[in-house]
């Protein structure tokens, strides 16, 4: 079936999942309304829904998690009338970083949509693929919160965690309509949820270690962000470097470029939300630059990554470090793609601590098509 379903995925995307079509039209501004913003929107092509924390276990001990689900329309079976045609696939990748013990676990999954085998349900996030699962419900009252319930069992680790609002949603770009490149088409709507606090407990060989409790943060934050799309990456887009940070403060900065294949930005933007605030300063795509500090090489890809970057925006200049280099993630048996995502922190100019949370690096092992 995986093998299948890729086959069917790389017919579908043509120049991959989140490639750029001539045809594709610019997605419409419109507001967007929860909880069925939350939930799946089928009629997009491609849809990510994406939580990257990190946890404290009771010995003190740093972990980094992250889990992405990804929803894909496959256009060439849009027309088929067999119940077996693959219409929407769903994949999935989890990861599990121990930072003090310099060791990360990864795993994947993939299936077509259906048969109580996966799906994505469109009145709320319910997205399951075999025994993993991401569901987010209601906080009691308090309206507008959410609680993001994560269960993974996978190669070696599984994820039992449960993520809840500390503030409202976090909507970037325009009113949640993202700009990703120089053309109109080449958007998404994005919706992020920062400072989530996380609780329940990690597995590792078996043994189920628990997340320390009401510790401040950044320990024990999770970041969500949902995208949905049409068409996300311009042409000469080869892949992305993007940021979620939680600050200590209780902040929110978010930045990404889109880069080509010499290593120049071709698009960036980004956010910062302040402490207290409802609504995020938005950053304009010159506004943004990316410059690697320092690089590691993957002994398994043979990839050149920068694990230590400046990141200039309007709200100051900062330095993300990798807490580990080798955070690299291999996707080949789901996505196709090999790329970099890892817990790092955030230093001001003066090296001062300001959060944490987790880097993404793609196209730097091969062109970025996740197909």
């Amino acid at each position: 079936m995986a093998a299948l379903a890729r086959r069917q995925l790389m017919l579908a995307t043509g120049a991959g999942l989140l490639g750029w079509r001539a045809s594709a039209l610019a997605l419409a501004p419109r507001a967007l309304v929860f909880p069925r913003d939350h939930g799946s929107h089928p009629d997009l092509r491609t849809e990510w829904w994406y939580i990257t924390g990190q946890a404290r276990s009771e010995d003190a001990r740093l972990w980094g998690f992250q889990i992405t689900f990804f929803r894909s329309r496959v256009d060439v079976a849009q027309g088929l009338r067999s119940a077996f045609a693959a219409r929407q696939l769903i994949f999935a990748h989890a990861a599990l970083t121990d930072v003090q013990g310099a060791r990360q676990w990864h795993d994947q999954r993939i299936a077509r949509a259906g048969f109580g085998v996966a799906g994505a349900d469109e009145d709320d996030a319910r997205i399951r693929l075999h025994d993993w699962s991401l569901e987010r419900t209601q906080v009691p009252d308090i309206p507008g919160h959410s609680r993001w319930a994560i269960r993974a069992q996978a190669d070696g680790f599984a994820l039992d965690v449960q993520c809840t609002s500390t503030q409202p949603v976090l909507l970037q770009g325009q009113a949640g309509l993202s700009r990703k490149g120089p053309e109109a088409s080449q958007a998404s709507y994005y919706v992020s949820q920062p400072q989530l606090a996380v609780t329940g407990a990690l597995t590792v060989a078996g043994q189920r270690i628990a997340i320390a409790p009401d510790l401040p943060a950044p320990d024990n934050r999770a970041w969500m962000d949902h995208e949905w799309s049409e068409a996300l990456m311009h042409p000469q887009a080869v892949g992305w470097d993007w940021i979620g940070m939680n600050l200590l403060d209780g902040g929110a900065l978010t930045a990404f470029r889109l880069r080509r294949a010499d290593g120049s930005a071709l698009w960036a933007g980004g956010s910062l939300r302040r402490t207290g605030e409802s609504k995020a300063h938005i950053f304009g795509s010159d506004e943004v630059t990316w410059t690697p500090l320092r690089r590691w090489i993957s002994g398994a890809s043979g990839a050149t990554y920068p694990v230590d970057w400046r990141v200039d925006t309007p709200a100051g200049c900062f330095t993300v470090q990798a807490l580990l280099d080798a955070q690299e993630l291999d996707s080949r048996a789901s996505t196709g793609a090999i790329y970099w995502e890892g817990l790092s922190e955030l230093r001001g100019a003066d090296g001062r601590t300001l959060g944490r949370g987790y880097l993404e690096m793609t196209g730097y092992a091969q062109r970025l098509h996740l197909g």
